[in-house]
């Protein structure tokens, strides 16, 4: 419902951009499959060096609309209701992600998208010295599910996901001896959910939200709220106004095209103007 800045919940628990192949299709008039094999979470950042040549990421989707009109019009993909539904119109879906993640093949900077495996409280697992001193971890598995579900009415909508995460498969830098492997935990597993309302206050012109998302990590439970408004000045989902107030606590990610950083406390207020082409 913003510019390009998604739920904090969203944004820790998610895979990136990849190179791989890919197939979308539908398997009946509403339901719909997406799939893609890759070579790993996020390849932004990452040089081809640094990459091996396993196909071992995995991301894929299912999604029944069970009213048939959920993406009604061009633009009918996405959050909110700017088309105006007449009709009740729902989507459901279940997501399955999984990627065997090395030291070597993860983002070292800060820039766009950068994409990490981390902690709840933002930790990446690939840090030095993170569980015992002397030890790092070089290899994890990475598997993530979710299910989401939403509703479209006259203007109106509403969507929620929640996702179930599971680091394990652990591989260390070091020869680890059997009293420091019991400091190290075999299985790293958080869940979180975002919900998002929406309303059309002016039909085609203005759009109110509100959005909530919270992480139940093992090393901690960070949060965020916001609301705010999108002005379409020429009733058209090309030219949108976005003013946003947004509320973190502890926020686990962060990167330089996101109005937050890691470890983020606080309120953010924060205006974009966006031209979709």
């Amino acid at each position: 419902l913003n510019v390009d800045s998604r739920h904090i919940a969203d944004e820790f628990m998610r895979p990136s951009y990849t190179s791989g192949i890919w197939a979308t299709g539908s398997l009946t008039d509403r339901l719909k499959y997406q799939a893609m094999l890759g070579n790993n979470m996020s390849t932004l950042g990452v040089s081809a060096s640094r990459l091996d040549n396993g196909f071992n990421t995995l991301s894929s989707a299912l999604i029944w609309f069970p009213t048939g009109d959920f993406e009604k019009g061009f633009s009918g993909q996405g959050w909110g209701d700017f088309e105006h539904h007449d009709k009740f119109s729902t989507r459901l879906a279940v997501h399955f992600s999984r990627s065997n993640e090395n030291k070597e093949s993860q983002p070292d900077s800060e820039q766009f998208e950068n994409t990490q495996l981390r902690l709840s409280d933002g930790t990446v697992i690939f840090t030095p010295n993170l569980f015992a001193p002397g030890v790092t971890i070089t290899d994890a598995r990475y598997r993530m599910t979710t299910v989401d579900g939403g509703f479209k009415y006259r203007g109106f909508a509403l969507e929620g996901e929640y996702f179930w995460r599971w680091l394990d498969d652990f591989k260390f830098m070091e020869t680890i001896t059997p009293e420091t492997l019991q400091r190290i935990p075999s299985r790293l597993f958080d869940h979180s959910f975002q919900i998002q309302g929406s309303a059309m206050v002016v039909p085609k012109t203005l759009q109110a939200y509100l959005g909530f998302s919270k992480i139940f990590g093992q090393f901690g439970q960070p949060r965020d709220f916001r609301a705010g408004l999108n002005f379409f000045p020429f009733k058209n989902k090309v030219v949108r106004w976005n003013n946003e107030a947004l509320y973190l606590y502890k926020s686990p990610v962060g990167y330089t095209s996101v109005p937050y950083p890691i470890g983020g406390r606080g309120w953010v207020f924060h205006s974009s103007m966006e031209l979709a082409f």
